[in-house]
C-alpha cells in the first residue's frame, strides 16, 4: 500500500485515521503493521465498502475533505475493489 508523504505525515500526527484503497488485492491485512517512511503504521479494521456508502466524515477522516472530495480522487483511481481502512501510527519500530 503506496501512501504519499504528506498523507504519512498527518497519519503521524493523528490528523488521518482512515484510508480507502481501490484494489484487486489486498497488500494489507487488518491488525499488520506497514512500514513507511515516517515509520511504521498500525493496520485496524478493513471494511469492503461502496462508493455510495462513503460518508463526508469518512472522507473527512480521510483527508479528502468532503464525499466530493472522495469521489474526485476515486475517480483517480484504477478499478478494484474499495476497502475502508483503519490506520494509526505505531512508531519508528514495531514496538512503538
Amino acid at each position: 500500500m503506496l501512501i504519499k508523504l504528506d498523507v504519512l505525515e498527518k497519519i503521524k500526527s493523528g490528523e488521518i485515521t482512515l484510508q480507502f484503497r481501490r484494489w484487486r488485492r489486498r497488500s494489507v491485512k487488518p491488525g499488520g503493521t506497514l512500514k513507511t517512511k515516517v515509520g511504521y503504521l498500525q493496520i485496524g479494521e478493513i471494511t469492503p465498502i461502496s462508493a455510495d456508502d462513503v460518508t463526508d466524515a469518512d472522507a473527512a477522516r480521510a483527508g479528502l475533505g468532503d464525499r466530493a472530495g472522495f469521489l474526485a480522487w476515486l475517480e483517480t483511481m484504477k478499478p478494484g475493489e474499495l476497502d475502508r481502512i483503519e490506520v494509526s501510527y505505531l512508531g519508528e519500530t514495531r514496538d512503538g
